[in-house]
């Protein structure tokens, strides 16, 4: 109990350090050092104020037991053996939320994110099957109160998209969006299917932090900006000007475009953005690489390429291969019910970094 106690004492005593640095005008001087110490202090917030409820239990624990020794009551007593039997069961519960808030947070898990979605294997039906998944996100994303900007689309030849590019910007949202990266692959019987045949077809997600100025500094001399007429959907406006932008990073080869605004200035800012969160995903991800090699990790190791998740239409189920867990309500959750899949994903995460923290 007084290790636990000790840890969360230093804590605190660090939020207050904390506090005092963010009010230096030396250190707001330095915009990168203000803004990761602003954030480390919003975060330790909900520590401490666990610490506060859990230092109060601990002494009102201590304060009935005295009484429980000393006092000759027994009404008196019968009070205080009742109010010690909740607070030792609040105790109980507060030692397991605490363990879970001292696991240590991912630094890009209070992010937004920018989401690829591609169609894979299965020409048409794949296409078809990523307008599903961007219109299953889209209704989780609006039920929460996320807000969802379109960067960049590419229609089928047929239906639906061979890709699409959104901006999600809200609380917390890559902490609980990365877990969707991969394959998805959808197993049945497609519109183009005469002999009502099921088929297996798959797409990728991509769910990547959007990166700020002050995680990803981009020498624009090294980027190649090309402009070029858009097509497809958006109205008639889009192929009459140059109004689409590709950005092109020379040194990494890495491309980012936006077509979905009217303005060329608009569609350059977003691409830069996805530039810059698809240069620091690279750096994220040889992150995580060099951590799976000390310690796999089963559920956010972000790889692309990795089959994630089926969902099977014939036998109206989804299934996540991560954790084993299938979900029999295939209708509900490809109109935005997904919250389910999502926790259940976030405790597998939970437990593994529990089990990491005791080894």
């Amino acid at each position: 109990m007084s290790g636990l106690l000790d840890k969360l004492e230093a804590i605190k005593m660090r939020r207050e350090e904390v506090g005092k640095l963010i009010v230096d005008p030396a250190v707001i001087a330095e915009m990168k050092r203000y803004v990761k110490l602003n954030k480390e202090y919003k975060e330790l917030e909900p520590i401490v104020e666990a610490y506060n409820e859990y230092k109060n239990i601990i002494e009102n624990i201590e304060s009935s037991k005295e009484i429980l020794k000393t006092e000759s009551d027994n009404e008196f007593k019968d009070m205080a053996k009742s109010e010690l039997e909740d607070l030792e069961i609040r105790k109980s519960d507060m030692d397991e939320e605490i363990k879970l808030l001292l696991i240590p947070k991912s630094p890009e898990d209070d992010k937004d994110v920018i989401i690829e979605i591609r169609a894979g294997t299965g020409g048409d039906e794949a296409c078809i099957f990523v307008e599903d998944i961007y219109r299953m996100y889209t209704m989780y994303f609006k039920n929460i109160g996320w807000s969802i900007e379109l960067i960049n689309s590419n229609e089928g030849s047929v239906k639906g998209y061979k890709e699409i590019v959104l901006s999600i910007k809200g609380e917390g949202v890559f902490g609980i969006l990365k877990f969707e990266s991969g394959v998805h692959r959808v197993q049945r019987v497609p519109e183009t299917e005469s002999q009502g045949r099921v088929h297996t077809s798959a797409i990728t997600v991509a769910v990547m932090p959007e990166a700020e100025d002050v995680d990803i500094d981009i020498n624009m001399a090294d980027v190649r900006r090309d402009t070029y007429r858009a097509s497809g959907a958006g109205g008639q406006h889009v192929n009459k000007t140059e109004s689409a932008v590709r950005l092109t990073h020379i040194p990494t080869g890495i491309v980012s475009e936006c077509q979905d605004g009217r303005s060329q200035h608009k569609n350059f800012e977003k691409a830069l953005t996805m530039l810059r969160s698809k240069m620091y995903q690279v750096e994220l991800e040889k992150a995580q690489q060099a951590r799976a090699e000390h310690r796999r990790s089963l559920v956010s190791s972000g790889d692309r390429s990795a089959k994630i998740r089926t969902y099977n239409y014939p036998q109206g189920r989804i299934t996540d291969h991560r954790i084993n867990k299938t979900i029999y309500n295939l209708a509900n959750f490809m109109n935005g019910d997904v919250q389910e899949m999502i926790d259940a994903l976030k405790m597998a995460e939970n437990a593994e970094k529990l089990k990491g923290e005791e080894e």
